[in-house]
């Protein structure tokens, strides 16, 4: 199982240095430590953004540990063809003033540019720092002006890449896709959904009845049908029809009390399962997906991922939690670097670097999910299955989140038929 070439482009200890006679400039809402902020754009990629911290570090010296750090940038094999040979010019642009854009224009005053050149070639086959130290903003040197400090590396970060022949819920085969033009099936996958189904046989610690960290349910509301979706369950086999992971919704998605949507307050979950013991039957928990949707301005599928422990779930470890778009879709992501950015427990969690991303289609649309994964976090089939299970999961989330005054499509609710009838 061979691989595809990454390259990942990290911009770190971000901090800037004001001469003497220099004011930051406009009203935004930045605290006085942080009045300026940077924007980062290479060619053909969407532009980051990054607040900067003001250092008082004297000559050229490092700045203080308050430094600021950007998502950083990808590149897929795709990309890396077409760059091929060709240096790429990261440039970076430093504002006073309000972060954001008003009508595409960006909102603050410009300090200065700085351009970097990196050699993506190189970085193909082992790390490179392309610059680590301050750069002077102004243009020119008889002057004062301020500068720039930062650390912008490019390092090969090699993925495994996994497509969905159909949309998971029409149980699909799994590609990896090798080479511009080259797929294998590795994994099938079948969807099931069963009203009647109870917990699959998971170790004694996770079916207990004094455990309700895993099931949370309406106790005051008689369940109903078409009220309520629950019993799905999506699992991965390999070549040889054996199940190596699987997705079980653990906790029913239903509509909180007066509404038609799935709340914060009482999220639907599902476990992502790892084969136990011998027995095909047996599972163990590996992972746990709660999923609802969100209100407020933004129409979102809010999300939060949780490694599980042998301690049951009252020691589990948060490594992903964030919103995508209900209408647009985005990316499930698992990745150090939005760990950092996001405040969670970052010193608890095993996550270094990139783990895994899942593309999820809006709602509505025809969804056959793309999944990355680390090479350094696979190290055989069934690891990679894992990751395959949750990002069904998050995109079957998708459906269950959809509002109830909704009908479901078919594959999703035949159960419920066979039950009216």
């Amino acid at each position: 199982m061979d691989p595809c070439p990454f390259v990942r482009v990290m911009v770190d200890s971000l901090a800037l240095k004001l001469p003497h006679a220099t004011k930051p400039a406009g009203s935004g809402v930045h605290s006085s430590t942080t009045p300026c902020f940077c924007e980062m754009r290479i060619k053909n990629f969407p532009p980051q953004t990054a607040l900067l911290s003001l250092s008082t570090s004297t000559n050229d010296s490092p700045p203080e540990s308050s430094t600021t750090s950007a998502h950083g940038f990808n590149l897929d094999p795709t990309a890396l063809r077409r760059l091929s040979g060709k240096p790429i010019t990261l440039r970076v642009s430093v504002y006073t003033g309000r972060m954001g854009s008003t009508c595409g224009v960006t909102s603050g005053k410009l300090l200065g540019r700085v351009n970097l050149s990196i050699d993506i070639d190189a970085a193909q086959t082992s790390p490179r720092v392309i610059h680590n130290g301050w750069m002077k903003l102004g243009k020119h040197s008889d002057k004062p002006s301020a500068r720039l400090h930062m650390t912008v590396r490019a390092e090969p970060d090699p993925r495994f890449v996994f497509q969905f022949g159909g949309e998971p819920e029409c149980s699909p085969v799994i590609f990896q896709i090798q080479g511009r033009d080259i797929q294998q099936p590795v994994f099938s996958c079948k969807f099931s959904a069963d009203r009647n189904s109870r917990f699959r046989t998971l170790p004694p610690d996770f079916t207990s009845k004094n455990n309700r960290g895993w099931r949370r349910t309406f106790s005051g509301e008689r369940e109903r049908p078409g009220r309520e979706r629950k019993g799905w369950m999506i699992t991965i086999h390999d070549l040889s029809g054996s199940p190596v992971a699987a997705a079980s919704m653990i906790t029913p998605f239903v509509p909180s009390p007066g509404s038609d949507r799935v709340s914060r307050s009482n999220p639907g979950a599902w476990l992502i399962l790892r084969p136990h013991g011998f027995s095909v039957n047996n599972w163990k928990p590996w992972g746990r997906l709660e999923a609802w949707r969100e209100r407020g301005p933004v129409d979102g599928l809010g999300y939060k991922f949780e490694l599980v422990t042998d301690n049951g779930p009252g020691s589990s470890i948060t490594i992903a939690e964030a919103t995508l778009s209900m209408k647009k879709g985005g990316e499930f992501c698992i990745d150090s670097r939005l760990l950092r950015d996001q405040g969670l427990n970052y010193s608890r969690s095993p996550v270094k670097g990139f783990v895994m991303g899942s593309s999820v289609e809006g709602e509505g649309k025809v969804s056959k999910p793309m999944v990355q994964v680390g090479m350094q976090h696979v190290t055989c089939m069934a690891d990679a299955a894992l990751f395959v299970a949750l990002s069904a999961a998050i995109d079957l989330s998708m459906d269950a989140c959809k509002l109830f005054s909704h009908k479901l499509r078919k594959e999703l609710c035949y159960d419920e038929q066979n039950f009216l009838s």
